[in-house]
């Protein structure tokens, strides 16, 4: 009698366990799923070229915005030769003088023409004028060809220059410097890392099943260990099914206004979806609104007869 009355109770009780644990997985929007924040975006800032760092501008936990020149390379040598292409690209005493020898040399051939109609100079003399005319063309187009490959050595030359300034790319925050001022950085070594953390993203694993019913744009629920919650929505679903688990990972992302680090364990939920009422239901709604008036003029549906009284 004792046993049986002990393994009733532990039924009831392994019951409520079962219970409990259910509502600790699941809540009005949903079974609950663990996560890791992590930031929205995380690149690594380098040089394309060896040489020695005159200049960081940032410390660990700066905020940054896109294009701040955050580390520079030594470029004294560059500036100089830099100022020195700017002042040959913008000579064009070499295109000047090509086209005022050509001027000459067509006044030449007038001149010669001339002198052919009275006699005075050879058809073989005319022929050297046209030719030096249309060589001296051709001096033309050379000296304006030789210009602009001046002007494009002088661009390439300041491409190259600022290039030597590391700037960011997004808005986000200093997480970590690698070199300081006055050490040498090798080409593509690491000099900067940066992250963005509003919006912060969670991927979470999710049975295939579940995740393939959830589609971009789904709303879902953070909370954080501490009771805290925020709202965010899916931005991202993977393509591949992880073979061993049989999950596919969603992507959440969510607002961070305030900064909160990354790298929490989360729980996470997605609200259910809205069914949308089908044209047969609408269509249901519009019939049972409207009054049926009879023959007599009484109101079945509930509504007044507007039909007079004979």
């Amino acid at each position: 009698m004792f046993s049986r009355t002990l393994r009733g109770w532990l039924k009831c009780l392994a019951c409520g366990l079962v219970i409990l644990s259910g509502a600790e997985l699941c809540s009005a929007a949903g079974p609950k799923y663990q996560g890791i924040t992590r930031p929205s975006k995380m690149v690594i800032l380098a040089f394309d070229r060896p040489g020695r760092i005159s200049e960081v501008t940032v410390k660990d936990g700066d905020t940054v915005k896109v294009g701040q020149v955050l580390a520079r390379l030594d470029d004294a040598e560059e500036k100089i030769n830099l100022a020195k292409l700017k002042t040959e690209a913008d000579k064009v005493m070499h295109v000047d003088a090509a086209i005022a020898e050509l001027g000459q040399k067509k006044v030449d051939l007038a001149r010669v023409r001339e002198a052919a109609k009275a006699g005075a100079a050879t058809e073989l003399e005319v022929e050297h004028a046209k030719l030096a005319v249309k060589i001296g063309d051709m001096k033309v187009a050379l000296a304006h060809l030789e210009q602009k490959q001046r002007v494009l050595e002088y661009e390439r030359e300041r491409v190259r220059l600022d290039r030597m300034k590391l700037k960011s790319p997004i808005d986000g925050k200093v997480e970590q410097r690698f070199l300081s001022e006055g050490e040498s950085a090798d080409a593509h070594a690491k000099v900067i890392r940066l992250v963005r953390i509003d919006p912060l993203w969670i991927d979470v694993p999710l049975p295939e099943v579940r995740a393939e019913a959830l589609s971009v744009g789904r709303k879902a629920k953070i909370t954080y260990a501490s009771g805290e919650s925020i709202s965010g929505e899916v931005v991202f679903r993977s393509a591949i099914v992880d073979p061993a688990s049989g999950t596919l990972t969603v992507r959440v992302e969510a607002p961070n206004p305030k900064g909160t680090p990354v790298g929490k364990h989360v729980k996470v939920s997605f609200e259910p979806e809205t069914p949308k009422p089908t044209a047969g239901a609408a269509k249901n709604v519009e019939k049972k609104d409207k009054p049926v008036v009879t023959s007599q003029g009484k109101d079945v549906g509930g509504g007044k007869a507007d039909a007079k009284k004979g």
